[in-house]
Parts: structure tokens; C-alpha cells; sequence
């Protein structure tokens, strides 16, 4: 799971920019003759795991907040934008990489930089090491995707790296693809595209299925470093339920049916309520006339950085949980 993880991550795939990481999972599921894999518009990959059984979605996005090219100033320097939710204090002297290879380092401009006021994005820049914007121009263009540059550092138990959001879901939901375990359920296993952006992919795709229950497969914030926000998730102590976002509250039924899951399979578990951000949960839940949607999240140090820090215990701990909510007979939960 560590290399998978590895592998995942080290792709650059920023919203619209999917196909990479698309690529990569077709790639690992080739010649699994039980999975019925398609395309839609958006760039969503659906790999479906038919049964007779209740429709269940499992969605996790495979995009990554990055950069684009907005211009290119007479020195060579690149103003650019960001493509999704990225932190400016994040990513300052960070490195780059673009979807053409091309690498470069976050710069500031320095004359109004204090110690009390972190620079704004338009007073950064992207620095190449251009002579001047002909020699840039040969090297990227307006429009140009980017994002910050693969970091993977193995701490046994735990890793950091970039874009473990959500990749990290993109590999609990590999590795249950793969693995041929028995349910009477229909499986649909969604990689979803522009999350970042707007929740643009889980919309279509689960337009498309029409899931009876779905789980979406995300990271989530900690309480657990000095002095932090007060938030009851820790590193190695198991996924997280979720109960409620600022985009979700889920519906207790389903609070209940996953924490019930985990208790008789002796899993250990998390309930989580997070301040800020979402999942494709919430444009899950209100798909149609709304779906019976759940979350199950990993604990997450660091998000929107380049040094995103997960323990791999939780990720074992969430490819169990969902299965084993995927091996059930939903219809006999009496939603």
C-alpha cells in the first residue's frame, strides 16, 4: 500500500489535469476481468463491480490543488494562479513542477515581505531560472498547469508527501478494486475529477449511477499537534466517521450503521467534525432526490501542503472498514 501511495502521489494531475492518474489506475486494474470500467465527459473513471445486490457508490477525487500560468513578465518570471484551495503560506520558495516537466521554485517579492504579514498570492511568482521571458516562453506558456513538486518521505509508520488528498482515497479505492472479495452488491468505484474546484466530478458521476448508499473516501484535519484547533482525530488512532463539515451534516442512520460496522469487525474508528472544507460527500448526498451518504476520512496533518502527513495504519484500517460496509446487505438495515 506504501508504494502504491508512492506512485499515486508522485503524479501531477491539478483539477482538468486527471488523466495521469486515470492512466496509472486503468493501468493497475488491467485484466481484471470482473470490473466493467468506463469514462464519462467530465473525465470521471468509473470501474463498477457488478452485482444483484443495492447500488453503492465509493468515490475519492484524483485531482490536487496546483498552479496555471497567467503570465510571463519581461524577465523571465511567471505570475500565475491558483487552481484550487492553496494556502499562501504554504507554498512559499516551494518547488514547482509543470505538467510539461519543467520545474521552478515560489518567490516573493521581497520589498514588502515583514514578518507579520504573509505575501499574497499576486505578489508571488514562479521563478525558472529564465534568463528573460523569451527563454521562458520556450520552456512554459500562458495556460500551463502545475503543482508542487513530489516530496515522499517514508517515516515507517508514517509518510509525508504532497496531494495525499486525496490520492490517499484514490489508493483505498485501488486496492478494493483489486482485491476479489464477496458481496451481492453492485459496486460502482468512482475517481473523480475538478473536486478541488467545485465537487464538478462527483456531481456528474453520481448523476450517472444514481447510488442507493455511497461513501466518499477523503483526508481530514487533526487535533493532535501543539496548540492546534480543538478537534477530537489523531494520527494512528483509525479512520474517521464523519458527522459533520461545513458543506454536510450526515444523517444518523448512516453514523450509526458505519460505526456499527466498525464495532463488530473491531476496527478502530473516529467520529469527525470538521470546521472548514468538504467532501464529493456532500454533492453525493444531494444528488436527485438524495442519497444515504457517509464518509469515511483519514486523518491528515499538513493539508494543502507539500508535506501532507497520514499514518498507514489508518489507511489499512479505512480499506477494511469500507469493505466490510461493502460485503453488507444494506437492504436489511432498513434505511
Amino acid at each position: 500500500m506504501k508504494n502504491l501511495v508512492k506512485d499515486l502521489t508522485s503524479i501531477i494531475g491539478p483539477s482538468s489535469y486527471e488523466e495521469p492518474v486515470v492512466d496509472y489506475i486503468e493501468k493497475s486494474l488491467k485484466g481484471k476481468k470482473n470490473l466493467e470500467i468506463k469514462k464519462d465527459t467530465l473525465g470521471n473513471l468509473i470501474v463498477r463491480k457488478k452485482g444483484k445486490g443495492k447500488k453503492i457508490m465509493v468515490a475519492a477525487h484524483m485531482d490536487e490543488i496546483g498552479f496555471i500560468v497567467k503570465h510571463i513578465d519581461k524577465n523571465g518570471f511567471i505570475r500565475f494562479a491558483v487552481v484550487g484551495g492553496l494556502f499562501p503560506h504554504n507554498i512559499i520558495e516551494n518547488h514547482v513542477l509543470f505538467v510539461n516537466g519543467v520545474e521552478g521554485v515560489i518567490g516573493y517579492e521581497s520589498k514588502n515581505f515583514n514578518w507579520q504579514n504573509i505575501p499574497k498570492i499576486d505578489e508571488m511568482f514562479i521563478d525558472i531560472g529564465a534568463k528573460d521571458k523569451k527563454d521562458a516562453e520556450k520552456k512554459v506558456n500562458i495556460g500551463l498547469l502545475g503543482a508542487m513538486k513530489p516530496t515522499f518521505v517514508d517515516l515507517g509508520k508514517r509518510i509525508s508527501t504532497k496531494s495525499l488528498d486525496d490520492r490517499i482515497g484514490c489508493a483505498i479505492l485501488l486496492q478494493l478494486a483489486l482485491d476479489d472479495f464477496e458481496t451481492d452488491n453492485d459496486i460502482y468505484y468512482v475517481f473523480t475529477t475538478q473536486e478541488e474546484v467545485g465537487l464538478r466530478g462527483a456531481k456528474t458521476s453520481a448523476f450517472s449511477v444514481s447510488p442507493d448508499f455511497a461513501i466518499a473516501v477523503d483526508v481530514t484535519g487533526t487535533g493532535d499537534t501543539p496548540e492546534t484547533h480543538i478537534m477530537e482525530v489523531k494520527l494512528g488512532e483509525g479512520p474517521a466517521i464523519k458527522v459533520l463539515d461545513s458543506g454536510m451534516v450526515v444523517r444518523k442512520p448512516v453514523i450509526d450503521f458505519m460505526v456499527d460496522v466498525a464495532k463488530k469487525n473491531k476496527i478502530p474508528y473516529q467520529l469527525e467534525i470538521l470546521k472548514g472544507g468538504t467532501t464529493d460527500g456532500m454533492m453525493i448526498q444531494t444528488n436527485k432526490e438524495g442519497v444515504l451518504t457517509g464518509v469515511v476520512s483519514v486523518p491528515t496533518r499538513y493539508i494543502h501542503s507539500q508535506a501532507e502527513m497520514c499514518d498507514m495504519d489508518d489507511v489499512e484500517n479505512s480499506v477494511k472498514l469500507i469493505k466490510e460496509i461493502l460485503k453488507f446487505d444494506i437492504s436489511k438495515r432498513g434505511f
